[in-house]
């Protein structure tokens, strides 16, 4: 008689809060600058669910909807960018959320050069790679495991401009200059994908939202960019 193999049972989805937490500086002079991706990603997810980021609480200025069966907290510090983790290791705290449901319980979005603008990637932990948002979010947390959706923000040069001299935008100044309208028009539908892999996340779980949003297709492409 033939013998078959059982399936692996699915895993379960994530249940309890969720605290999304997107990466900035506050004040005007920042709003439209690539470094506050993920001020904008939160103000994207809050306008689609109908709220505002708007109470004070652990030091962030934040809004409270439900995706699925979750209650989900939006937050945006007001401590900027380097103190980011002062924040959100507050909101964990409160919310009663230990290092063992972080991977499923915390979702941090921010910017990242070294993708090219048009682009979105989910990862689950890993170094902060030189962003002062990550690293103190990792440094106040204690660890790197925690989920986290990096929007690019580099621009995309191809090779033979590179080989002409071009350089890729970078550095500080880059991060903290006004983005131009053809590069908000950009991140603007990015925002919208973000929202979605935020949802999925909350949902279905990170694995559900990385085999969705980091794959690539047939001809090596990431899906969006």
């Amino acid at each position: 008689m033939e013998e078959h193999a059982q399936e692996p049972a699915p895993k379960p989805k994530p249940t309890g809060p969720v605290i999304v937490v997107g990466l900035g500086n506050p004040g005007p002079e920042y709003v439209w600058t690539p470094h506050n991706a993920g001020f904008l990603a939160i103000d994207r997810i809050a306008q689609q669910h109908g709220v505002t980021v708007q109470n004070r609480r652990c030091k962030a200025l934040t809004g409270t909807t439900r995706m699925g069966n979750r209650e989900v907290l939006l937050a945006k510090p007001e401590t900027f960018m380097n103190l980011s983790g002062l924040s959100v290791a507050a909101l964990l705290k409160e919310l009663q959320i230990g290092p063992e449901d972080r991977p499923t319980s915390l979702v941090v979005i921010y910017d990242e050069l070294d993708l090219p603008l048009g682009t979105i990637k989910i990862k689950e932990r890993g170094s902060p790679a030189g962003h002062n948002g990550a690293r103190s979010i990792s440094g106040s947390l204690g660890g790197h495991e925690w989920l986290r959706i990096r929007i690019g923000v580099g621009q995309d040069l191809p090779p033979e401009a590179i080989a002409a001299g071009a350089k890729r935008k970078g550095g500080q100044d880059y991060l903290l200059s006004p983005m131009r309208k053809a590069e908000l028009a950009v991140l603007d539908e990015v925002l919208d994908r973000v929202a979605t892999a935020v949802r999925r996340i909350v949902e279905e779980g990170p694995a559900a939202a990385m085999n969705a949003f980091n794959r690539k297709d047939p001809d090596g492409k990431v899906p969006g960019k």
